[in-house]
């Protein structure tokens, strides 16, 4: 960042300075003050230069920086290529940061024969701005609906862009409840974190709704929007396209890192919502977080993850242990996944708690 760099640049200019006047470089004792004045005119205009030179370096880091961000917003996203109808663009499987933009999820388009549809409106207005400029390379048509597969900011923020383009943006009811609730909060934070690049992000509640199942019009593909129960977040729901046997999984399936457990996730309904995801038995699976792969490999990183963890928190707990036991339960076998560091201890203690509530039931 511009206003980072221009104190760090005075500084190696003061250093510089500095070494000449300990060498003695170009200046001579003044009688009168007792200190060092600069030997020749030449001396003192290479200096001034260097202050020029300074300030301007200043001056141009400054001007960079919405220059730099402008820039962002004319690149299109990458789009992985997963069938003729199916596109991802895959996020960075680490914590959202000024960085990456808030790209830390997956947004993916299905493309019909009269319209697209995206899964998941994006962190931001810029992030969807990005998106869409991809979805152009790849086809003329209109983005018509907008899906959310819960009510988190890297899955909604972005619905006033796409809203403000003509398309209708559905989420399952609980994710609604959510984005009403949280919307504002959850915005602000995202504003703290992207700076300039949040600019023109406004919340927008989705405008459709479902409970259980819903099917989407598009013309030329069957497109079904499944809520398979508590996951991750409230409303989590998964994509599934049947003809295709494509799942666009959402945050019900993690690859590539570990799955937080926030303090509302209900870890003991995600396990059995998992399974009836897994009941379809997709071919693709695209996971809310990391590249589209098979179920087997999304199980790993979470079914499995989750459920070793519920295990482990029940031995503690029928040894008589407690919280700060299960804090330090071995999860070393996940240690080489991203966001392990971040989540692994949080997430050891919040299923305990869990654990231990279900126990005094």
């Amino acid at each position: 960042m511009a206003l980072q760099n221009e104190p760090a640049v005075r500084r190696s200019v003061a250093v510089y300075i500095a070494g000449i006047q300990r060498r003695g470089l170009g200046w001579r004792p003044d009688e009168a003050s007792g200190g060092l004045v600069m030997r020749n005119t030449v001396m003192r205009r290479a200096v001034m230069r260097l202050k020029l030179d300074l300030s301007l370096s200043c001056f141009a880091l400054l001007a960079l920086a919405p220059w730099a961000a402008a820039q962002d917003a004319l690149t299109p996203l990458s789009l992985e290529k997963v069938t003729d109808q199916v596109w991802v663009a895959v996020g960075e499987t680490l914590a959202p940061s000024y960085d990456n933009a808030g790209h830390n999820n997956n947004l993916s388009v299905i493309i019909g024969q009269e319209a697209v549809v995206v899964v998941n409106g994006a962190d931001n207005a810029m992030l969807a701005a990005r998106l869409h400029a991809a979805i152009r390379l790849i086809t003329p048509l209109p983005v018509t609906w907008v899906i959310n597969e819960n009510g988190q900011g890297h899955a909604a923020l972005g619905n006033d862009y796409w809203h403000r383009q003509g398309a209708r943006i559905i989420a399952h009811r609980d994710a609604v409840t959510e984005i009403e609730r949280r919307g504002a909060s959850v915005l602000a934070a995202m504003q703290t974190r992207n700076q300039e690049k949040a600019a023109g992000t406004e919340v927008f509640v989705p405008d459709h709704q479902f409970t259980d199942s819903f099917n989407l019009p598009i013309a030329g593909l069957k497109v079904q929007l499944l809520h398979f129960g508590e996951a991750h977040s409230p409303g989590d729901i998964s994509v599934w396209l049947p003809d295709q046997g494509v799942l666009i999984a959402g945050d019900i399936a993690f690859s590539e890192r570990i799955p937080g457990v926030f303090p509302d996730t209900d870890v003991a309904a995600w396990l059995a919502s998992y399974e009836k995801m897994a009941a379809l038995k997709p071919k693709i699976l695209i996971p809310g977080h990391g590249h589209p792969t098979v179920e087997a490999v999304v199980r790993k990183t979470t079914y499995d993850y989750l459920q070793y963890l519920w295990g482990s928190s029940q031995a503690v707990l029928d040894a008589g242990g407690g919280l700060m036991a299960a804090y330090e339960i071995d999860q070393s076998a996940y240690a080489h996944y991203d966001t392990f560091e971040e989540l692994a201890v949080k997430n050891a203690g919040r299923v305990f708690q869990q654990v231990e509530a279900a126990y005094f039931e």
